[in-house]
């Protein structure tokens, strides 16, 4: 299969409502040469970056809309439009190789479509950008609800976080600290030639200047290394970890942060890895077994601990919490075209029933540690303060941080363009009965 058909497919399924580029992706990928995977992703998460204002684009360039089963021309249209505006394809090419894949899909009717809008797009280029300029989805490249979600909490950091929103994430490695000092590995990365750096807050973080296949680098497979961002890293310390104690890490897959623990204290009582599907937890078991470290992993509902809890209590527990990703769409661009406002109101009655289901299974004395990757605050202060509310035994404890931003409750990181992403983490404490 061609990367273009490819790409393609997946944009369709998502203008069709029907998954996530982490999900709709893969399978396609899988159906191109290796040599054109890379191309497949790029072309997909690209579209998905700047959709907004390709659609924009698209609505001028359109007499009128394409129907609801013809996604599959839509996703190539704005598959074309990315590619003559955003890309180093040489125009001739990025058109002909995209009107070809029409014929693909099975419909030749809309060659001559692709081609016109296209060719269009080509000559009327400055002047519909012209027209476009005052749209705020246009010139932000972010869907309107959500830009005014950032510019109702964050009015001083908008520019920021659109800006880092619309770049491209850095990619920052964690080290396993057990195995090598971080300065020796960044000098054997330099002697491999490979540029680094130390990551500004996390004591075992690195970024690499330019994203590669982490299999590729020293120690990988050996774990002394995992695909992390910085932000993701402060999770493990503040969970004041200390040996002998029970840890749940609720939500765990992929593991990330499971086997960060695991490597941070290795003298842990348990850590249990719950998460809500089995196939997730494969995906765990996977990861931990790299990093040569072990947790009793379980398949439940967080809501329902009744279902899976052993009546054991927790020291620690770390509950990085569905939410929206809004401080993390430049990893998931096609945030811009699935979430609405009302996945915000659903996720925080969801994050709201995960702290109250799961503080029971809290020791006296312990710390839950609430996290999302959240950059607005309905998911993130506002929730934990409702908690606080309704939880007479629960105290919350000020994160000392030089990173992000104190909050009424909790400290918020917003994405940096050359930085962390954006990231949201409360520390409570469970207080004896009164």
């Amino acid at each position: 299969m061609k990367p273009r058909v490819a790409a393609a497919r997946t944009l369709a399924e998502l203008l069709r409502g029907k998954g996530s580029l982490s999900s709709a992706l893969p399978p396609w990928q899988s159906k191109v040469s290796e040599a054109d995977r890379a191309l497949v992703q790029q072309l997909c998460y690209g579209t998905m970056r700047y959709y907004p204002r390709l659609n924009a684009y698209l609505s001028q360039l359109l007499d009128k809309p394409l129907r609801n089963k013809d996604s599959d021309i839509s996703a190539l249209l704005l598959l074309g439009l990315y590619q003559l505006e955003y890309t180093r394809i040489p125009d001739h090419a990025a058109i002909g190789e995209t009107v070809a894949v029409a014929r693909v899909l099975k419909k030749p009717w809309a060659t001559k479509l692709v081609n016109g809008v296209l060719r269009q797009f080509q000559r009327d280029a400055d002047a519909l950008r012209e027209t476009l300029a005052t749209q705020p989805e246009f010139h932000t490249a972010h869907p309107r609800w959500l830009l005014e979600a950032y510019r109702a909490a964050w009015p001083e950091q908008i520019e920021q976080i659109i800006a880092a929103n619309n770049g491209h994430p850095p990619f920052s490695l964690r080290l396993d600290l057990n195995q090598c000092r971080r300065e020796d590995y960044l000098q054997q990365l330099q002697t491999l030639g490979i540029d680094a750096q130390p990551c500004r807050y996390s004591a075992a973080g690195i970024t690499l200047n330019r994203a590669c296949n982490p299999t590729t680098l020293p120690g990988f497979n050996s774990g002394l290394l995992s695909v992390q961002d910085e932000a993701a890293q402060l999770a493990a310390p503040l969970l004041q970890l200390q040996a002998g104690l029970r840890v749940l890490d609720a939500c765990a897959a992929p593991g990330g942060k499971t086997g960060h623990i695991l490597q941070l204290e290795p003298a842990l009582a348990e850590v249990v890895a719950l998460d809500l599907e089995p196939r997730r937890l494969t995906r765990v078991r996977e990861n931990l077994a790299r990093l040569n470290v072990t947790a009793t992993t379980i398949a439940g509902d967080g809501t329902r601990p009744n279902d899976w809890w052993d009546g054991r209590a927790f020291d620690r527990i770390l509950l990085d919490a569905p939410c929206s990703a809004s401080g993390i769409v430049r990893r998931h661009s096609d945030i811009k075209l699935l979430r609405t406002p009302e996945d915000i109101t659903r996720l925080a009655l969801l994050q709201g029933e995960l702290l109250d289901a799961l503080w029971p299974t809290l020791a006296v004395g312990g710390v839950l540690l609430y996290a999302t990757c959240s950059a607005l605050p309905a998911e993130n202060r506002e929730v934990i303060a409702a908690f606080m509310a309704r939880t007479l035994d629960a105290s919350h404890t000020p994160i000392p941080a030089s990173w992000g931003q104190s909050q009424s409750y909790g400290r918020q990181l917003l994405p940096q363009l050359d930085g962390h992403d954006g990231f949201y983490y409360a520390q409570l404490i469970k207080n004896a009965p009164a």
